[in-house]
This record gives structure tokens, C-alpha cells and sequence, in this order.
């Protein structure tokens, strides 16, 4: 369809009400207060792909269509925005990601894109000397570290660190979040010997003879954790007003936070009340084992205190296995690299086909988050199992990761109607090393299977699963989806280009659908009228740009609840 080929929907000359947002209970004004015009404007709805001019204002769309009949509605002190031909879409909805935690990691040491042991020690002696220790917190926290760089593809350890730094604790997180590093001083402040041990899920890593290196993977982290510093509710206010600043430059104008407590709840309401809070914002709350008794009743009346306005709360986040590289991810049959072992589940089949069928019942939407092939068919056997229970329909259960699957496997999803929530980031070829010599290369060759899921019928919603990832770019996400490289092309051809999807799947992925898997599709997701006032406006053009380029695609503005919350100097 040609962009000018659209019928503009108005709703004052319709004469009707329009849907009313999530986030904004006023009804829209007459006329609009924001108008761009004279673009490639891409709504993510095929049945009305492309549009030169859009209207908007503060609670949502007035108008899509072609430019003088958009115009036309124009308040007479309207903000008139000429796009000069350059490229409008839905703003990003990150369907997974850990927010405050990645907010609150802005002030850390970042290891991103380190590619040595050398270069970690280089950039940890630098902020050190940059960030001194302070009476409250002498310690250094960081994250990013990769697997894959250390030497020989060994774990790190103490030692390591306490080469460089000796006198001050420091704990640094892996670049997924499922494993933890710490120094010789942290280890002591935790009290943590040849004699501690861990009943819980998780390991502490030991040397040959029993003493702790000084990694710990999966929940084994909090025996270290739980002596830094905890984060004052000032900081973790601070920590978020940077975060949302991060997000809405990069375009990102919706979340979905994969884990949370009801205090994080609260910290996201008072951001919005503040006007601070430039995000659309739902935050499933976490089950664990062993789940209390009165859980799901707690967070169903969470979720009903919450049903409405910039910050919801509709579902909830369990964690049935761990990661690949670390050997914890459920898998169907032994790691190819440690025969020994075939992962390490966070829950019993039968105990998760009960929580899930629980949560279904109280009518909340349920996350499982599953990277190895054996824990996608636990969720998926969890999931079969309380549609058969509860006969609900249309329960939008969701898999999260699903970095590999065995092909039985595969056509579950669309029969169930479970979503494959993936994160195209992690599929970078830089990181992968790790990855590939854990499983195999049979199993690897289903790795991040995209094309895969939607050839076979599931729905796609993406991420970036920030900060347990390389970055919270979606541009750069869009990049390995089409391509499977790194940003230098690397390697050529790409990574299992099989599994590569479309430019418009991916884009769709990272806004329709990913408003579709938190049941917000009649409100966001596509540029239409009546639908939320959130978009973003690009230096080029996706469709048009060389498909290598994808990664250097930036926002020049966005919008936000039809106000402009971030242009580009």
C-alpha cells in the first residue's frame, strides 16, 4: 500500500468515543498539539502499513494518514515537526527486561565488550582509582564480563581480581546475571571458606581442594550479595530517572520487567506521580521455591490494586533453569563439555505444573523463563497442563529465552498458544563461543531459532533483557535478528542465517507483538488512532538501510504520550 493510500481516522469526526488508554483516563482533545509530517511513516498494523503524517497529543492518536488531511487537525499552536522524508514507528516495547537493576548498574563498572582477562583487570584498576571508597561503601561492583574471554575458557577467580585489587571487596556480575565473581576481600566480609555451603539452587564453585574461587553461579550469588551495601530508596529513585532518560533516547517508550517485589511496584508508581516516569511500565513479580502458601493471593491483589495507569502489574516470573554457559540451563541430555552433568532445574515438574495451574486460575499472566531444551518442555508441559485444568483459552503464557529446543518441541507454541519471548541480542557471535562448546553442535544449530518459532506458527515478542545482556540497544537486538553478526559483520554470512528473520518481523516483534504478549495490543504497539501517543522517529530508514548497518540506526526523536521526551542534538 502506497503511504498516502490511508483513510485518517479522526475520532471528533467520527463522533464517537475512543478506546481509553491504559495510562491516560482523560478522553483525547479535538485537536492535536503535536503533528509530523512529510515522512515514512511504518505503523506496524498490516492492514495499514505506511503513512506520511501523524497527529497526536497528550493521552494519544488523533490521526494517521497523509499530510493534508493530518494537518487539518491541527491545533492553531501546534508543535509541527517537517520529517523531511526520514522514517516514524511505534515507539520499542522491551517485553523483558530487569530496569532497576539495570538502572542502578549505570553507575557500575561496565565489562561490556572486554575481550581479555588483561583488559577487565585494566578497566577495574581505572575505576578504582576513579571511584574511591567511601566510609558507608568501600566496595566496587560491576557487571558484563564474558565466558568466553578468560583464559584457556576457564572460570575466573579470586585471584584474578585480588592481582589487582586486594584491600576492597568486589563482586562483579557476568554479562547474563547467572553468575557472580568476587575478590579474596568480598569472600571474607561473606564469610565464605572451604566449610560454607549452599542448600538452595545455585553452586559455589571450588578449586581441587574444596576452597571457594571465588564464583558463584545462580542463587549461590546471594551469599555475597547479601553483605553489599543494600541501595537506599533515594538511590534507587536517582538510579531510575537515569534509566528512563537511557531508554527514551534509544527509542524505547514501553517495558516489561521480568522479575520484581511489590517495593519495586511502589518505586515505579511514585516515579509516574512525580511525572518522572516517561515509560509504559508492567512489572511481573517473581515465585521461587518454595512458594508460600498465600503468594499468588498476594500478588493477585497486587495486581488488582494495579490494573491500570502507567504501571501494571498482570503477571508473574517464574525461573525453571539457568544458563548455558554456566552449565545450570535444563538440558534433555548431558552438556557436551561436562558430561556430568545435564543442568541444573530450579523446580520439580510436578511443583511447577502446580504453581502455574495456580497462577492461570487467579487469572494471571504467567512468564517461565527457560533456555535449555529440557526446561522449554517443562514450561511447555506446565502450560498444556493448566489450559487442561482452567479451560482458559487465551492465558498468553509466554517462554522466555528459549535459546534452544528440541524440534518436538517446536510446533507446542503455536498449538498452545504459548509466545516465544526471545532476546536477539544474546545471539551475538561474540559471546557465543562459550555457548556452542557447552551443547554441541547438533543442539546449537537450533540456538536462537527465530525463523524457526515463525515458520512453525508461534508469536514473537523481543527484548533485550537489560542488563543481563551485551546492551539495552534495540537497534543493535534488530541487527543480530536479520543478520546474526556482530556489528562488524562478523562472521561473514552470518551465525545459522536460517534462523535469521525479516526486518518487518523484527520490528514487529519489538512493537506489536510485544504489546500483544502483556495483552496491551488494543492500546500500543501500532501507530493508529485512538492508540497511545508513543513513536520514534530514525536517522535512516530500516527497510532501506544496508542490512549491515542496522546496529548504527539511532533515534533523532521520541515521543512519549504524544510529548517529545527526547530529540537528538
Amino acid at each position: 500500500m502506497k503511504p498516502n493510500a490511508f483513510v485518517v481516522l479522526v475520532v471528533s469526526l467520527l463522533g464517537a468515543g475512543l478506546p481509553q488508554a491504559s495510562s491516560s483516563p482523560a478522553a483525547l482533545p479535538a485537536k492535536a498539539t503535536l503533528v509530523l509530517t512529510g515522512g515514512r511513516i511504518w505503523t506496524s498494523d498490516s492492514k495499514r502499513p505506511w503513512a506520511t503524517a501523524i497527529a497526536v497529543a497528550p493521552g494519544g492518536i488523533l490521526a494517521v494518514g497523509d499530510d493534508d488531511e493530518v494537518a487539518a487537525i491541527a491545533a492553531p499552536d501546534a508543535q509541527r515537526v517537517p520529517l523531511r522524508g526520514r522514517f516514524l514507528m511505534p515507539g520499542i516495547n522491551d517485553a523483558h527486561i530487569h530496569f532497576l537493576r539495570g538502572s542502578l548498574r549505570l553507575t557500575q563498572l561496565d565489562l561490556n565488550g572486554a575481550r581479555s582477562l588483561e583488559e577487565i583487570q585494566e578497566r577495574l584498576a581505572r575505576f578504582a582509582k576513579e571511584n574511591p571508597p567511601t566510609p558507608d561503601n568501600p566496595w566496587i561492583q560491576g557487571y558484563g564480563w564474558q565466558y568466553t574471554v578468560m583464559p584457556g575458557g576457564r572460570l575466573p577467580t579470586r585471584e584474578d581480581l585480588d592481582k589487582v585489587i586486594s584491600d576492597r571487596p568486589i563482586y562483579l556480575a557476568a554479562y547474563d546475571g547467572h553468575t557472580g565473581w568476587a575478590n579474596s576481600a568480598a569472600l571474607a566480609l561473606a564469610k565464605v571458606d572451604a566449610q560454607t555451603t549452599f542448600p538452595g539452587w545455585g553452586v559455589i564453585v571450588r578449586d581441587g581442594r574444596g576452597e571457594a574461587t571465588g564464583v558463584f553461579k545462580e542463587q549461590a550469588q546471594t551469599l555475597v550479595t547479601a553483605v553489599v551495601p543494600k541501595v537506599s530508596h533515594d538511590e534507587q529513585h536517582d538510579a531510575l530517572r537515569r534509566g528512563v532518560v537511557r531508554a527514551n533516547a534509544l527509542g524505547i517508550t514501553s517495558i516489561q520487567n521480568a522479575h520484581g517485589t511489590p517495593e519495586e511496584v511502589e518505586l515505579f508508581r511514585e516515579a509516574a506521580e512525580a511525572g518522572e516516569l516517561t515509560l509504559r511500565v508492567g512489572v511481573a513479580q517473581t515465585l521461587r521455591p518454595p512458594l508460600p502458601p498465600q503468594r499468588i493471593d498476594e500478588v493477585r491483589a497486587l495486581a488488582d490494586r494495579y490494573a491500570k495507569g502507567l504501571v501494571r502489574v498482570k503477571a508473574v516470573k517464574i525461573v525453571v533453569d539457568g544458563v548455558i554457559e554456566a552449565h545450570t540451563a535444563a538440558m534433555l541430555a548431558p552438556y557436551t563439555d561436562e558430561p556430568s552433568t545435564s543442568g541444573l532445574p530450579a523446580w520439580t515438574q510436578d511443583a511447577l505444573d502446580d504453581v502455574v495451574a495456580r497462577a492461570d486460575h487467579a487469572g494471571l499472566q504467567v512468564y517461565i523463563h527457560a533456555i535449555g531444551d529440557a526446561g522449554v518442555r517443562m514450561a511447555l508441559d506446565a502450560y498444556e497442563k493448566a489450559r487442561r485444568a482452567n479451560g482458559r483459552s487465551d492465558s498468553r503464557f509466554r517462554v522466555e529465552h528459549l535459546e534452544t529446543i528440541d524440534m518436538a518441541d517446536v510446533p507446542r507454541f503455536a498449538s498452545l498458544g504459548v509466545l516465544a519471548s526471545m532476546m536477539p541480542i544474546h545471539a551475538d557471535p561474540d559471546s557465543n563461543g562459550a555457548w556452542i562448546a557447552a551443547i554441541g553442535p547438533e543442539r546449537s544449530s537450533r540456538g536462537f531459532a527465530w525463523r524457526l518459532m515463525e515458520k512453525a506458527g508461534a508469536r514473537l515478542a523481543f527484548s533485550s533483557d537489560w542488563p543481563s545482556t551485551l546492551t539495552l540497544d534495540p537497534w543493535r537486538g534488530l541487527h543480530c535478528a536479520v543478520n546474526r553478526t556482530t556489528d562488524d559483520g562478523r562472521p561473514a554470512g552470518g551465525w545459522l542465517p536460517e534462523h535469521a528473520i525479516s526486518v518487518e518481523s523484527a520490528l514487529r516483534a519489538y512493537t506489536s507483538g510485544a504489546a500483544y504478549a502483556e495483552f496491551e495490543e488494543a492500546t500500543k504497539g501500532t501507530l493508529a488512532a485512538g492508540k497511545a501517543a508513543d513513536l520514534v522517529v530514525l536517522n535512516e530508514d530500516p527497510f532501506r538501510i544496508e542490512p549491515g548497518r542496522l546496529h548504527t540506526l539511532k533515534p533523532v526523536l521520541t515521543v512519549f504520550d504524544g510529548r517529545v521526551v527526547f530529540e537528538a542534538p
